[in-house]
């Protein structure tokens, strides 16, 4: 009863930020993502009689907090199948975890997709889909491949991603520039609850329906500049909902800065690229793959940077036949 399996971060390009229901995990509203090539987690998991309790290892350490959760998450995978047995699971990361760059979405979905096959349910998409998002909201977006829309639905039912198009759809590029590895001193699970002290939220709200069907009319249309202008546009909005929360959430280092004005003052140049960040410091910069090189130059100059990953669009979740132990 064993199986492993790996999956993807994912880069929101419209995001979502606050939930309906805390304990479902249900948005405030739907989100628009891409899965990323060089960003993933290999969770293996095994289900055992002869195991007394439950062994959670992530990236070679025992993290309490983490563990809570993921033996959550177990229970959930054993009420499904009808199961008593304790497990054990080993889950590492080939990039930086808790630095706002998705890795609770790629290790929830990998998780998602190990213990149910371990126990041996065979689940659709849409199941690991609504099964991941109750682990990890974004985990949802993993699951499927590609370019990938979460619905915003009100039920637990209703709530799950579906791929709008494939990974090879358009050539995109998603460089991730990492100025700092350190873990944020606030998750996002818990940012998130401050949602509703944000002056600003009401008005995001009431017209992100709007801006994510223009964001997928740009999509369809493969409109580069003015869909990277709406996804810079709508990462700005949305931590300018975290700065005015209380207390206000300031993820931003000054290398994060940085490579924010530099990214402007390239485009005005002659780099069409454009930034997106999520709830951390490390930073998202979208291109079209023909830009990637010049950037990667540009990048390799900065002090700040300490590693550069460039992504391609990605298939979601997957089994694997190497585990980890």
């Amino acid at each position: 009863m064993k199986a492993t399996a790996q999956a993807p971060a994912n880069i929101a390009f419209i995001k979502y930020w606050g939930k309906k229901n805390e304990v479902l995990r249900l948005p405030e509203n739907g989100s628009l993502s891409m899965n990323l090539s060089g960003l993933w987690t290999e969770t293996t998991v095994e289900f055992l009689p002869k195991y007394k309790k439950d062994k959670v290892v992530i990236n070679g350490e025992k993290e309490v907090g983490e563990e809570i959760r993921v033996i959550k998450h177990l229970d959930r995978v054993r009420a499904l199948a009808k199961l008593n047995f304790k497990a054990k699971v080993v889950s590492q990361n080939n990039f930086p975890a808790g630095t706002g760059l998705s890795s609770s979405a790629s290790g929830f979905a990998a998780l998602t997709l190990a213990a149910s096959t371990a126990v041996g349910l065979h689940l659709s998409e849409k199941a690991l889909s609504i099964l991941a998002r109750q682990g990890s909201g974004s985990a949802c977006r993993s699951v499927p491949d590609g370019f990938v829309e979460w619905l915003n639905g009100d039920t637990s039912e209703t709530s799950y991603a579906v791929s709008l198009y494939p990974p090879n759809y358009w050539r995109l590029a998603d460089v991730v520039v990492i100025v700092s590895e350190e873990k944020k001193t606030v998750s996002s699970t818990a940012g998130q609850k401050l949602v509703g002290t944000s002056p600003f939220f009401p008005s995001r709200l009431s017209r992100i329906k709007a801006k994510l069907k223009l964001a997928k009319k740009l999509l369809a249309e493969k409109n580069f500049p003015v869909f990277g202008e709406l996804c810079e546009a709508e990462a700005l909005e949305l931590h300018a909902v975290m700065f005015t929360s209380q207390p206000a959430l300031i993820y931003w280092t000054p290398g994060t800065l940085k490579i924010m004005k530099l990214t402007q003052k390239w485009r005005e140049l002659d780099l069409s690229v454009y930034f997106t960040i999520n709830t951390g410091q490390d930073i998202h910069l979208i291109c079209e793959r023909k830009t990637v090189k010049p950037l990667i130059n540009r990048l390799k100059k900065i002090s700040e940077v300490k590693k550069i990953v460039v992504n391609q669009p990605a298939k979601g979740a997957r089994l694997i036949g190497k585990h980890l132990f």
